[in-house]
């Protein structure tokens, strides 16, 4: 082959032409053409990666005749922004799925022997022995069952009060003059609450009352069965108050407050009084177990005495000792035990 034979074959390759045809004559449309071209059974289209056509099956490919008047032209069109009432409708079923999800799930519980000695009251082998001689209520129903499961929504009952199985928490506090014993007033009063708001994660409760102008001992705590049993007049627990009076107490008059004095709900007994020692004698000592409204100053009242100031120096065997006024403290381990044992 000559040199330009060999020039025009490498001419022809790269512009496609063969024997002298050029491309566009042996073709028998343009590559826009072929698009168009329709064959039975709907239009195709050149596309893919190796260039093979496809097809619709009938359908127009079009995508702006997609939508005619608002419809799909193969059904209806849902609109884009979703009404007032379908959002509703979705807000319903999202939160009907959530209860479902709540009920599926499973409840905490916790052994009622457990429940029991987390309130405080006894220890578990203890509380088992309570249970079993029918002395706990589960939501109204006496519960005799050993290994009986409780939810922490359940109301349990021992010995007439309601139980609660937060860890206990016993507070003592050296109460200050302008303070009500209540765990909130309606006329916005300081409470006793105000001075252990930090005392406890729990709620905790007085354990019975000082009056606003008597300071001293006095015991909080989220232990429901200790609080009835210090407070119940059964239980006789000793409260030990400093009295300053407005003038000196006769010897006449401390023997009949000795001997009792009569007031509204009957005799006043008193379990010891006396002059304090090195103190002038406007200054006694007493010590009584009766838990009646402001007892102590009605019966000074009785016999023509004003009470000047009135302290709680110990109450159930609890002192106030190293505590600063309006200060408070936990019980230790040991203290704590010795009140379960009064």
């Amino acid at each position: 082959m000559s040199r330009n034979d060999r020039n025009s074959s490498d001419r022809n390759k790269k512009t496609g032409n063969f024997g002298g045809r050029k491309s566009s004559e042996n073709s028998r449309g343009s590559r826009g053409d072929s698009k168009n071209t329709s064959r039975e059974g709907g239009s195709f289209e050149r596309g893919g990666k190796f260039g093979k056509p496809k097809t619709t099956r009938g359908r127009d490919f079009d995508s702006r005749d997609k939508y005619e008047g608002g419809e799909r032209k193969f059904g209806p069109r849902r609109p884009f922004n979703k009404t007032e009432e379908e959002g509703e409708r979705v807000k319903s079923y999202i939160q009907r799925r959530k209860l479902d999800k709540l009920a599926k799930a499973p409840k905490e519980t916790i052994r009622l022997n457990k429940y029991i000695a987390n309130s405080g009251i006894c220890s578990r082998r203890e509380a088992d022995d309570l249970i079993t001689q029918g002395l706990v209520e589960v939501n109204g129903k006496v519960v005799t069952e050993m290994g009986y499961q409780v939810q922490k929504t359940d109301r349990v009952v021992f010995d007439g009060q309601s139980i609660t199985p937060e860890k206990p928490v016993y507070v003592v506090l050296n109460k200050p003059k302008g303070y009500i014993s209540t765990t909130k007033d309606d006329k916005a009063r300081k409470t006793v609450m105000d001075l252990v708001a930090n005392a406890s994660p729990y709620r905790l409760f007085p354990v019975g009352r000082l009056d606003r102008q008597t300071t001293g001992v006095i015991l909080l705590t989220n232990d429901g069965h200790m609080t009835k049993k210090l407070t119940h007049p059964s239980f006789n627990m000793k409260k030990i108050y400093h009295v300053t009076l407005d003038r000196k107490l006769s010897i006449e008059d401390l023997r009949s407050i000795a001997d009792g004095i009569r007031l509204e709900e009957g005799v006043a007994e008193v379990d010891s009084i006396s002059f304090i020692e090195g103190k002038p004698k406007n200054e006694i000592g007493i010590e009584i177990h009766i838990g009646w409204n402001r007892v102590v100053r009605r019966i000074f009242q009785k016999l023509g005495y004003e009470v000047e100031s009135l302290d709680r120096v110990m109450f159930a065997g609890l002192t106030k000792k190293n505590i600063k006024r309006g200060h408070w403290r936990i019980l230790t381990e040991l203290e704590v035990n010795n009140l379960k044992m009064l």
